[in-house]
């Protein structure tokens, strides 16, 4: 098992964080391009947003086919082969003739950028010792919100330069290079126990997962927050796009770097999750989101992108707190149980222009704080909820410890393996 801060323990975070990086570097850089797509292809704003919710939900639908196949075959090479055909189709983007064959990309390379994020965290679960993986996952999710920054001030930055093709052009290339690194610098598999893949199998695991409670209330926050936080982002370029604000894809692509503040929460994650149960960090998280949101209801630009910071620390603290629940809490099949959590994670991305479109037409941006409002509400419950399964550290290990002592298949080496838990 990897030891932390030792040499294998640095040299396998930085590899997936590099991963996560180049993910979210692909899957994102449209975002900051969207008012051009609208203009640039005569569609509506749901339409231009589909650019962005079909790469998530075709990335959702993945998550359902390798986090299982890797129980069976492994995790490194879906890793490795995974992100290689998602830089690859960045570069097929640049060429994209009209805005039904760029649809139709962004579906396949959703699909292939779905391997890493479905397998990354199970990954460690079956290499790092359980004191490595505090640090380690946190380092990974803030990666996440990295990758989405750089995509994002990268894609607007290029496009208001030389075009939207060009910021197609770079990513892919970006990423290809990345990819490189990423295949020398990931370890190979030590603590790795196959299981022959079963669909039956497959398909009761994913039955028993969401039929825990612990882990169905995580699997709905994750996803309803995900639903407000990505899209409050698409369907603000729209409004800084337009009079008075009239920024260009330069500066929408800098609106991104309010991300930092979800980097920062992700980076703190593991530090407060020894001191704050995560329910209460799940509900602080929401709570400091809808603040956040309440605060892009100004006029001065300043106390938009305050709001936004303020949001994506409440998100990523939330999401990496409900994340690393869901590995704590899975009791078997953990790669199925954490890409059932990314499954509703990106399916809520997906469904959440269709929820918002509705309020932006009514009510324009206070429409889309109104429709963000309620969502938030609900997910709130739910982190309240999660209270009841909390179960102090020291507490939870004595019935991990006590299961396997009393039942033979509790003891083998793949229930001993350390789970995430932020």
């Amino acid at each position: 098992m990897i030891h932390v801060h030792s040499r294998a323990w640095w040299r396998a975070t930085l590899a997936l964080c590099l991963g996560s990086f180049l993910v979210f570097l692909n899957l994102y850089v449209p975002q900051p391009l969207l008012p051009e797509l609208r203009a640039g292809y005569g569609v509506s704003t749901l339409a231009a947003n589909l650019a962005m919710s079909l790469a998530t939900l075709s990335l959702a639908g993945a998550l359902l086919v390798f986090g299982p196949l890797s129980d069976a075959i492994g995790r490194g090479g879906i890793m490795r082969l995974t992100l290689l055909l998602g830089g690859g189709l960045s570069l097929l983007l640049a060429w994209a003739p009209d805005f039904g064959m760029l649809l139709a990309l962004r579906v396949v390379q959703g699909f292939a950028l779905g391997g890493l994020p479905a397998v990354a965290i199970a990954w460690m679960g079956d290499e790092f010792e359980r004191s490595a993986m505090l640090p380690a996952v946190g380092l990974y999710i803030a990666a996440n919100s990295l990758g989405g920054i750089g995509g994002r001030v990268l894609g607007g930055w290029v496009a208001d330069i030389a075009g939207v093709a060009a910021s197609f052009q770079l990513v892919g290339a970006l990423t290809l290079l990345g990819v490189a690194g990423f295949w020398w610098l990931l370890p190979p598999a030590r603590g790795f126990a196959p299981r022959r893949f079963r669909l039956a199998g497959a398909l009761g695991d994913l039955r028993g997962h969401l039929a825990t409670p612990a882990l169905r209330g995580a699997y709905l926050l994750g996803g309803l927050n995900f639903l407000v936080f990505i899209n409050l982002y698409s369907y603000l370029t729209f409004r800084l796009a337009a009079a008075p604000f009239a920024l260009d894809t330069r500066w929408l692509g800098l609106l991104f770097l309010t991300y930092l503040g979800g980097t920062l929460a992700s980076a703190l994650a593991g530090r407060l999750a020894r001191r704050v149960s995560p329910p209460a960090c799940m509900a602080g998280g929401t709570l400091l989101m809808m603040l956040g949101i309440l605060l892009t209801l100004s006029t001065r630009l300043e106390a938009i992108l305050a709001g936004l910071v303020l949001a994506a620390f409440g998100f990523f603290l939330a999401h990496a707190m409900a994340s690393g629940w869901v590995s704590r809490q899975a009791r078997h099949a953990r790669g199925s149980a954490s890409a059932l959590y990314l499954v509703f994670y990106y399916l809520g991305a997906s469904l959440g222009g269709a929820w918002l479109e509705p309020f932006w037409r009514a009510a324009a941006w206070p429409g889309v704080v109104a429709g963000a409002g309620l969502v938030l509400a609900v997910t709130l419950g739910l982190a309240l909820r999660l209270r009841r399964w909390h179960r102090p550290r020291g507490a939870a290990d004595q019935e991990v410890a006590a299961a396997s002592a009393s039942s033979p298949q509790t003891s083998s080496r793949r229930s001993e393996r350390p789970q995430a838990a932020l």
